[in-house]
């Protein structure tokens, strides 16, 4: 029986995955709504074979599961699936069915190993992840886009070393080709080397729009990708307009409307993040943006609405893998909650051997929160130590140095999160500005 079209796609596209009113969410001209109808019925038809398509090859696995090739591309509609809203389910169905490909036949068959490896990733299962990886860039080294999902579990895992390693053993032909540059400019943002992956990040984006079989799913997560690093950047409008640019795409994708919730939430457009955010969590029950939606309530001045949002916190969070999820952690951390529990789960994870630059900055700032300021000025400095330029870094750092006695380090560090992005956050800016006010004053007195 031929393989569908969508199919080939899907495969194809497997190893790219996986204040104040000064925009109006409503204003928007009829030619967009035209264009917005447009776009969704396709998303909807590219949805409804994608569908079809996983019902087709689980009757014919049903009836003939000796196929490793029909386990391998069940497996990356799984992980579509997953990744375009569906069932948390989906990343464990898609990690069966690599399993039972891999297990039929192991040599030249790199699609399931990949299929495998993306699906223990997504359920946080990274040391896992990193053995297939290794295994199937030493099975198939001629092929670069298995060694750029092993740098990605490297990255994961806080391995700088084995990423750098990994990274420049990529030929340099192939560092452009979607499934590599992705990854590339991750490693450039953690190395603090932001313009680089802004220019990588944006020539990917550009040269997937002009792939006339990629999915929509993937091709919103590109745009994903480019606008959370233009906000890390500080460059707001530009993230606006490519998270736009990606809705109008794949209307109603969830990461766009969660990532639209930060953006309206840290200009404070209260109103906004509310809507963006209940529209993202109505397809998926994602911590982050319940957090956000919670305090939008707060700043509104509806406190019952808020711990209604917080009680769903606690629904999504029970449900995801991982040990303790880091956005919830954070939230918990900065509204003084369960500090010794998250302390104890930093500490876990990092023992556990995920030592990246959020695991220390997670540990440092639970220990801050802790009282012990001293003593999370080693873990900050573990999360600086790459040169990664993020706002909130530096923020963390700013704090902790303040609190150990260390104003000169805590006026830098706090100088240089707002420089870099001044809405980094709907509420650290404001804390910051107020510490450094207080610091120029004391340094008068």
């Amino acid at each position: 029986m031929p393989l569908r079209r969508s199919t080939i796609a899907v495969i194809s596209a497997l190893l790219v995955a996986g204040g104040g009113a000064w925009w109006n969410v409503r204003r928007v001209a009829a030619a967009e709504r035209m264009s917005a109808r447009a776009a969704a019925t396709a998303a909807r038809a590219e949805r409804e074979v994608r569908d079809a398509d996983v019902r087709f090859f689980e009757v014919r696995l049903a009836e003939d599961p000796a196929s490793a090739l029909d386990h391998a591309r069940l497996a990356a509609l799984y992980l579509q699936r997953a990744r375009d809203g569906g069932d948390e389910e989906d990343y464990l169905h898609a990690e069966r069915s690599a399993r039972a490909s891999i297990a039929l036949r192991r040599q030249n068959n790199g699609d399931a190993a990949a299929a495998l490896t993306s699906a223990l990733l997504s359920q946080h299962r990274f040391s896992e992840a990193r053995d297939v990886a290794r295994q199937l860039a030493t099975d198939e080294p001629q092929v670069n886009a298995y060694r750029a999902l092993l740098g990605e579990t490297c990255l994961e895992l806080g391995d700088y070393d084995c990423a750098r390693v990994v990274f420049d053993a990529i030929d340099p032909r192939a560092r452009r080709s979607l499934p590599v540059a992705p990854r590339l400019a991750r490693w450039a943002e953690i190395r603090g080397d932001t313009v680089s992956a802004r220019k990588i990040l944006s020539d990917a984006l550009a040269a997937a729009q002009l792939e006339p079989d990629m999915p929509r799913e993937q091709i919103a997560w590109f745009h994903l990708r480019l606008a959370d690093l233009l906000l890390r950047q500080g460059r707001d409008r530009g993230a606006e307009r490519t998270l736009r640019d990606g809705l109008a795409v794949h209307p109603g994708d969830p990461r766009l409307l969660a990532a639209m919730t930060r953006l309206a939430a840290a200009h404070h457009d209260w109103r906004a993040a509310t809507q963006f955010g209940d529209s993202a969590i109505a397809i998926v029950l994602d911590p982050a943006t319940l957090g956000v939606v919670s305090d939008a309530y707060v700043a509104l001045g509806d406190s019952a609405k808020a711990a209604e949002y917080v009680a769903a916190m606690e629904v999504a969070v029970g449900r995801q893998a991982g040990t303790y999820h880091r956005a919830w952690s954070l939230f918990l951390l900065d509204h003084g909650r369960r500090i010794p529990d998250v302390l104890a789960a930093a500490q876990a994870e990092l023992d556990g051997g995920r030592r990246d630059v959020q695991g220390y900055d997670l540990l440092a700032w639970a220990l801050y929160k802790s009282g012990r300021a001293s003593d999370a000025r080693a873990p900050m400095t573990a999360a600086l130590a790459q040169g990664t330029q993020d706002a909130m870094l530096f923020y963390h750092a700013g704090m902790i140095a303040r609190a150990a006695g260390d104003p000169a380090a805590a006026r830098d560090y706090l100088q240089r999160a707002l420089v870099i992005a001044p809405s980094f956050d709907h509420a650290a800016p404001a804390i910051a500005r107020a510490v450094l006010d207080s610091l120029r004053h004391t340094a008068i007195d």
